[in-house]
This record gives structure tokens, C-alpha cells and sequence, in this order.
């Protein structure tokens, strides 16, 4: 889905139409003709059927800030793998993805955004928290399965 930019005016505070910016003067044709060129740091005429987003306004998909993006956490790909483990062949694992997966949450947390990969682990302990609950319930049913066979074997 794609959103228009606002029109110009548009005063996202208030938001309410000002009055349209006068950026040029009606007598001189807007654009450069033939051999002529733009000063230093002018930029260059304004298409006017794309008119410009208002300062701090991105459409969707663009973002407002350039660089590389944050480097995952190192144990995040090992907590997801731990994670879908636990669930697939081994319920023992599950305990070890939860707690490293809270360790690494925190640590993401409190990175403040300098480190990524919070979906991997999340996922990953996620995964070890259904897998525990449901190997606790597995030892609960047997347990209880135990005592109730040792009472009607009575």
C-alpha cells in the first residue's frame, strides 16, 4: 500500500491548510533554459506534479535515517535452532532456549538498537517455553498416571 504525500501546506502539528509556500516569482519561467545552469547548492526546479513530503513526514517504505543496519546478536541464530529443536526432536533443549533467549531479550533490550536479530530470538524463546510447558505437563501426566496406578493396583 502506498500513501500520498501530504499536500503542500500541510501543517502536520495543526493539521490544517496554511496558506501554499510562494517559492517563485510569476514573471520568471520556472526551470533552466538552454546554457544556463543552477548556482552552487541550488538544487534544481521542483517537478510540480510530485510535489515534496512536508519535513518529517516518509511515505511508506522510505525510511529517514541512512547507515549500515544493526548486527544481530551472536547467539540468535543458535537460540532460534535450540528453539525449533526443542519442539521437533528434543524437549529437553527447551529449557535452554528459554533461558538464553531471556538473557539475549535483555541484552537486545538494553542495546538501545545497537544490536539486532530480536525476532530470532524472541521466536527462539518462544519455542523453548511452549517445549518446557509441555514436557512439564508430559512428567505431570506420567506422574500422575503412576500414582493413580499404584492406587488401583490396591
Amino acid at each position: 500500500m502506498t500513501y500520498d504525500p501530504p499536500p503542500p501546506g500541510w501543517d502536520p502539528q495543526n493539521q490544517a491548510f496554511d496558506k501554499p509556500p510562494q517559492d517563485h516569482n510569476p514573471q520568471q519561467p520556472q526551470g533552466y533554459g538552454y546554457g544556463q545552469q543552477p548556482g552552487y547548492n541550488q538544487g534544481y526546479p521542483q517537478n510540480p506534479g510530485h510535489p515534496q513530503p512536508a519535513p518529517g513526514y516518509y511515505p511508506q517504505g522510505y525510511q529517514s535515517y541512512y547507515g549500515m543496519p544493526a548486527q544481530d546478536h551472536p547467539q540468535a541464530v543458535t537460540i532460534l535452532i535450540l528453539g525449533i529443536l526443542s519442539l521437533v526432536l528434543c524437549s529437553l533443549v527447551g529449557p535452554v532456549a528459554w533461558v538464553l533467549g531471556s538473557r539475549a531479550r535483555k541484552e537486545i533490550r538494553d542495546s538501545g538498537g545497537a544490536i539486532g536479530g530480536g525476532g530470532m530470538v524472541t521466536a527462539g524463546w518462544v519455542c523453548g517455553i511452549v517445549s518446557s510447558c509441555l514436557m512439564i505437563g508430559a512428567i505431570v501426566f506420567f506422574v500422575l498416571l503412576a500414582v493413580i496406578g499404584a492406587f488401583a493396583s490396591h
